[in-house]
């Protein structure tokens, strides 16, 4: 198993934190955009897509500002963290997204962050 590469992408996004973050953390807010559908007991949260089901833990989390899941199945380090950033000066909103992926499977998995994200944009009505 090659090690993975770590990757940013970051979003501006029109949104108040206190909403993205909603929509970042809850099982109800990632069913609108990140998986068909999000299940989640205490720390841990199952991601279902057509079918698969993938298991993530909680990690860390900020209220407003950010979360942090690591894939149960990847015996690695490698996590995904979805962190909220305001300009100071603008007042723009961010989602930057940290991730890890194979060397070469980092430019597909960056078009599936965006690819998500626009549907994440649509669902705010950011697009």
């Amino acid at each position: 198993m090659s090690d993975k590469i770590k990757y940013e992408v970051e979003f501006v996004i029109q949104s108040s934190p206190q909403l993205l973050y909603q929509y970042i953390s809850t099982p109800s807010g990632l069913s609108e955009w990140f998986a068909d559908n999000v299940n989640s007991r205490g720390e841990m949260f199952n991601f279902i897509w057509d079918g698969s089901e993938e298991q993530a833990k909680l990690l860390k989390r900020k209220s407003d500002e950010f979360v942090k899941f690591t894939w149960v199945a990847e015996e690695d380090d490698s996590f995904f963290e979805m962190r909220i950033i305001v300009d100071e000066i603008t007042k723009d909103v961010s989602l930057f997204i940290t991730d890890f992926a194979d060397e070469d499977e980092v430019d597909e998995s960056k078009m599936l962050w965006e690819n998500q994200v626009s549907s994440l944009k649509q669902v705010l009505g950011s697009a």
